[in-house]
């Protein structure tokens, strides 16, 4: 992969960020993730580090960094709890997004999804964030997670499957729903196969996946042997078809999903799903002389 000139201009204002609470006496790692780390950065990314942490520190003590960093702007993202804050402030016209959280706290969110395998949480979001994050501190402890999430375990593969195979079937729909003025309910119904045909397809890879936010799709299909072909620009394509279209090649896009579950986890039973599939409502004529 090459790395744009925005993630390595990221990388090392990460680097330099990241000094100050490598400096705190509860410090345990630091890293930089998001696109950056993957090396997709453009410039109007943002930058994003996550700081663990024996216990949290003062919120002056984070303030005080901020400032020593040449933050400006700096805000909470969401309510500061006893083992996570969330902030950001601009460094250099750098929006620079930090995450403070507890070891106990990152290691229990981790359990969340591999152990009791809660596929639907957002937590997915990070746990994809880290495998491939950039250690500025603690090297050891973030390898020591990147080879647990590596070790990705079936009963999690097989539990996104089981939930993602499922798909509104808008093939169904789009007749009944031409003269219903309807455009934004089924563009959501599109959204949501979408995401399931991503989520699907991520178990099968063995890929972590979060709907929150999605973005970059076809950076993150390029990560999956097991896919149609030129699925990302087919999915896409979805999105600026007309309805007819959509419709038909929606259907196609699930029934190949459908189809490769088959073969590569042909434990999963398909069969809801395909019958989904084929469902067509069937309209009714007024009958003469009802009495």
């Amino acid at each position: 992969m090459v790395m744009t000139e925005a993630s390595q201009y990221l990388i090392n204002l990460g680097r330099k960020v990241a000094q100050p609470y490598a400096a705190l006496p509860e410090i345990r790692a630091i890293v930089l993730t998001g696109s950056a780390s993957e090396g997709v950065s453009d410039f109007y990314s943002d930058l994003d580090v996550i700081v663990y942490y024996e216990t949290l520190p003062a919120e002056d003590l984070l303030a005080q960094i901020a400032e020593q960093n040449g933050g400006i702007n700096r805000a909470q993202i969401a309510p500061r709890q006893d083992d996570q804050a969330m902030e950001h402030y601009f460094v250099d016209g750098v929006e620079c997004q930090f995450g403070h959280t507890t070891v106990a706290a990152w290691e229990a969110e981790m359990a969340s999804v591999l152990d009791q395998l809660d596929v639907a949480s957002p937590v997915q979001k990070a746990l994809g964030g880290m495998a491939e994050a950039i250690p500025l501190y603690g090297e050891a402890l973030v390898r020591e997670w990147q080879a647990k999430l590596a070790a990705y375990p079936e009963s999690l593969a097989e539990a996104m499957v089981q939930h993602h195979l499922a798909f509104y079937p808008l093939w169904g729909y789009h007749d009944r729903m031409r003269t219903r003025d309807a455009t934004i309910w089924l563009t959501g119904m599109l959204v949501e196969n979408a995401h399931a045909l991503i989520g699907t397809l991520a178990g099968l890879n063995h890929l972590y996946f979060s709907s929150f936010q999605f973005k970059r799709t076809h950076h993150f299909v390029e990560k999956m042997s097991i896919a149609p072909p030129d699925f990302a620009d087919r999915l896409e394509a979805l999105f600026h078809a007309d309805a007819a279209t959509t419709a038909e090649q929606c259907a196609g896009l699930v029934g190949e999903v459908i189809t490769l579950v088959e073969e590569h986890m042909p434990q999963i039973d398909t069969s809801r799903a395909r019958r989904r599939l084929g469902w067509k409502p069937q309209g009714w004529t007024p009958v003469e002389n009802m009495s």
